[in-house]
């Protein structure tokens, strides 16, 4: 690649300067409805995190604590950082767009199959552009997350801090093409055509992966099929009462190798002021073959979660208390103790802090 001389650097930051002042005084002189669609949201998060009955230091060799749950995310000891995500976005009467940036700990652990090409490809979370071919029907290209699933990347759409299993090991984000359609007022429909799963700059090997989802009131099954293996998903929810929530998620994956996993959660969620929510996570969740995370050497490994989450409001600042229990079918070397000897169970607290804007 040729190198840009420093005279041809100084003028390209010229007619940036240029640039990016006309566009600024074109948005603030023009009072159309389309210049008013243009939106910048995101959030920050931190927290602290303890185990009660395990060790509470970082391993610096493998690059992971040595003791913490087999969930994704919010799992470094102490105080420790989450991420920043800036979301960049046009909404035009007939297309619109999506830059959806991450910096920090979650956002390199929620991209982490980047970079491959681009040296910035792992603070990309969600890049895609849209057209609104009719009332009915969307079209959507580029990357963006995964449809299966309750629990999302972005902190501020989940109630619990730490993550389910089941959204651990399900996909995370896709690149290609899907095709979003209104059938009523009741049902959708959704077709996907992409790149292998969570391979998100470019297509590596050439093969390909297939999405559908089936919508119905707030009720989802989705179906992804990725060079032999398979994954069937059901995600919905339910309002019990005015402060009552139920929320649902059950999942069944076949790899293309014999292995897989299944599971099921239930999200209850009790609403106790204007102010305070406090929420249970209950899940299930099982290893078909030697699938090799939960247990290291032993197949059908299951593990049993328990988290019980508090959510305070102030203003766009969410306060979340967490106590979180896991417990595993065997011995593992995903729990270890204080002396870091295997153990069936981990117990842990989280405090974390989410601003939204």
């Amino acid at each position: 690649m040729k190198a840009i001389t420093n005279t041809n650097y100084i003028k390209n930051l010229g007619f940036l300067a240029i640039l990016l002042l006309g566009t600024m005084t074109f948005a603030q002189d023009d009072e159309s409805e389309d210049a008013k669609k243009f939106s910048l949201s995101g959030s920050i998060d931190a927290y602290y995190r303890a185990n009660l009955n395990a060790n509470n230091s970082f391993d610096e060799a493998e690059g992971a604590p040595y003791a913490a749950p087999g969930s994704s995310f919010a799992n470094l000891p102490g105080f420790a950082l989450g991420m920043a995500n800036i979301v960049a976005s046009y909404e035009g009467e007939k297309a619109g767009f999506v830059a959806d940036l991450v910096f920090g700990p979650r956002g390199t652990d929620a991209i982490f199959a980047s970079p491959i090409y681009s040296a910035t490809g792992n603070i990309v979370n969600q890049l895609y552009a849209y057209w609104n071919v009719s009332d009915a029907v969307t079209l959507t290209v580029g990357n963006f997350n995964t449809f299966l699933g309750y629990e999302v990347i972005s902190p501020v759409a989940n109630f619990n801090y730490s993550t389910s299993y089941l959204f651990s090991y399900g996909p995370f984000s896709h690149t290609g093409i899907k095709a979003d359609f209104a059938l009523s007022d009741d049902f959708s429909l959704m077709l996907a055509f992409m790149n292998q799963t969570d391979v998100t700059e470019l297509n590596i090997t050439g093969k390909y992966a297939y999405g559908a989802q089936l919508g119905y009131s707030g009720q989802y099954l989705n179906l992804l099929i990725d060079n032999g293996s398979y994954e069937v998903d059901y995600t919905g929810g339910f309002d019990l009462s005015d402060n009552f929530f139920l929320g649902i998620n059950a999942a069944y994956f076949d790899g293309a190798d014999d292995t897989g996993f299944a599971g099921a959660a239930l999200y209850p969620q009790l609403k106790t002021s204007e102010t305070f929510t406090l929420g249970l996570r209950g899940e299930y969740f099982v290893e078909t073959g030697a699938f090799g995370a939960i247990g290291t050497s032993v197949e059908d490994s299951s593990v049993f979660a328990v988290t019980l989450t508090g959510s305070a409001n102030i203003g766009n600042l969410m306060i979340k208390p967490e106590l979180r229990l896991d417990n595993a079918s065997d011995d593992s070397a995903l729990f270890l103790d204080s002396d870091l000897n295997p153990q069936k169970s981990l117990s842990s607290f989280v405090l974390a802090a989410v601003y939204s804007f």
